[in-house]
């Protein structure tokens, strides 16, 4: 992944104690906000194959802040009641905040949420390492997956782009194995986000594994991502 940001503004109405400055375009505080922002969002639909960039809400980020924040808010308002956690029908996302990629402490951290199998419920995990300062660095704020692909595919990212390719090679390896061919075909460099036998098969306790050694090791996310 390579650095390639954006940044996308959004008008909000906010209380102040001047009427004359409501609905003022661009407040000095949401520019300092966008900033902490790559500004968009990447959109996958799985079933019908198609990738879309949207700009980032930055009302939702004013809200929400991000992570596991958006995750809560955008599963609130999309989940249908009932949905199979392993259907279709349930939405991945993977989310950055405003600090990932800077200075602080603990900022390579980024969460992924869904409705867990495990559970029944809205469900997230959190990882550190590089993926999420590097899917930041790559353009984007958060990642939504939805639908289920009739063939395997994987999501490859980078500098503000996205494409579906072909996994079949990769389906039924241990997620060694996937990530040495990912970063012999990508670069050594490459992030990633992977799911082994485990997560291929739906077991309901499956972790999707972060650059291979750290993980989204709760709520079984990584039978969702299978």
């Amino acid at each position: 992944m390579a650095s390639n940001t954006s940044k996308a503004y959004a008008h909000l109405r906010l209380k102040t104690s001047n009427p004359d400055k409501h609905n003022v375009r661009l407040p000095e505080r949401l520019k300092r906000l966008a900033g902490s922002y790559a500004g968009k969002v990447l959109r996958v639909n799985l079933t019908q194959g198609r990738v879309e960039v949207h700009p980032l809400d930055l009302e939702l980020a004013h809200r929400y802040v991000g992570g596991r924040g958006f995750g809560a808010r955008i599963l609130y308002d999309e989940l249908k009641p009932g949905i199979d956690p392993l259907g279709p029908e349930n939405l991945l996302l993977i989310a950055t905040g405003p600090l990932t990629g800077t200075a602080a402490p603990t900022s390579g951290r980024f969460s992924a949420s869904t409705k867990s199998p495990l559970t029944g419920t809205v469900f997230d995990s959190n990882a550190g390492g590089a993926f999420g300062p590097e899917l930041k660095k790559a353009g984007f704020d958060m990642v939504v997956l939805e639908g289920e692909s009739p063939k395997p595919v994987y999501l490859w990212i980078h500098d503000g782009e996205a494409e579906l390719l072909p996994a079949g090679s990769l389906w039924g390896s241990t997620v060694d194995v996937a990530e040495e061919a990912l970063k012999r075909k990508h670069g050594g460099n490459v992030k990633t986000c992977i799911i082994g036998p485990a997560g291929e098969n739906l077991v309901r306790m499956a972790s999707i594994m972060v650059d291979g050694h750290r993980a989204l090791g709760r709520g079984g996310l990584g039978a969702v991502m299978g």
